[in-house]
Formats: C-alpha cells, sequence, structure tokens
C-alpha cells in the first residue's frame, strides 16, 4: 500500500487508523495529508488519522490539494514540511498521485533534478507528466 519514493518519503492512496501502526513499524515520523475533508464519503477523516498519528509518536501536517491543481502555497508547504522533518515521511491522498505531485514539485523548487524525480516516482508507479512543466520552471529558477 504504501510506495516508496526514496529512504525519506513514500506515497499512499488513502490510509485508514489501523495503517498509521504499520507505518510507525517503517519508521515514519510524519504524516501529511494532502486530501481535502469530505472528498469522498468513505474517506477516514483527517482528524482520526491525526489522532492516531499523534497517539503513536508521529507528526502530522494536512496540505490537502483539490483536483483543481496545486497553489505556489501548497508546494511551498511541502517544502518547508519536508525540510523540518526528522525522519521519513509518509504522504498520501485518494490513490498516491496528488502526494507524489506535490512531492516532485517541493523537490524540483529545492534544486533536485526533475529527471532523477520522474524516475524515482515512476519506480514507485507514479507519472509526474501532468506537473512536468512546472517542475523543469521551479528547477530552473533554482538553478
Amino acid at each position: 500500500m504504501f510506495h516508496r519514493l526514496e529512504d525519506s518519503f513514500l506515497a499512499s492512496p488513502q490510509i485508514g487508523t489501523s495503517d498509521v501502526a504499520e507505518a510507525k513499524q517503517l519508521g515514519i515520523t510524519l504524516i501529511v495529508n494532502n486530501r481535502p475533508e469530505g472528498e469522498a464519503d468513505d474517506q477516514t477523516p483527517g482528524a482520526e488519522i491525526e489522532a492516531a498519528a499523534h497517539a503513536a509518536g508521529i507528526g502530522y501536517v494536512a496540505i490537502p490539494v483539490t483536483h483543481a491543481g496545486f497553489s505556489q502555497g501548497q508546494v511551498e508547504a511541502m517544502a518547508s514540511t519536508l525540510d523540518k522533518a526528522t525522519g521519513p515521511v509518509l504522504a498520501y491522498c485518494r490513490s498516491g498521485t496528488r502526494s507524489t505531485l506535490l512531492w516532485a514539485l517541493a523537490q524540483a523548487k529545492a534544486g533536485r533534478d526533475p529527471n532523477a524525480l520522474a524516475s524515482k516516482a515512476a519506480s514507485a508507479g507514479y507519472d509526474v507528466s501532468p506537473v512536468r512543466p512546472l517542475m523543469d520552471m521551479l528547477a530552473a529558477e533554482r538553478g
């Protein structure tokens, strides 16, 4: 269920409170919720995931992303969150795609190579092509 993009970052489809224990076993220190509340009737509310995370000693941050796309604020929030993380991060949304795309944008903003990021995402089963032009632009601004 968890897709490892690199040692410090995993993406996942919607998690439930029982998945928090597995995240803890994998050494996850922070869970990032990229799913807006109420997006689907069957999703576990963020407050329940947050409570389970805190009970397990795992941090929790919500950076909701709708299907409308990504804002500069969301990319900056993810970049800041990843910078401050003290260990591996698990980000989730409905399928893991928005989490992966936001990770890729934040990493490109930090100056990482878009080709390498795209390769890592593809190895985990995700396609960053919808945001690839933006990744290239962010990386170029940094370089």
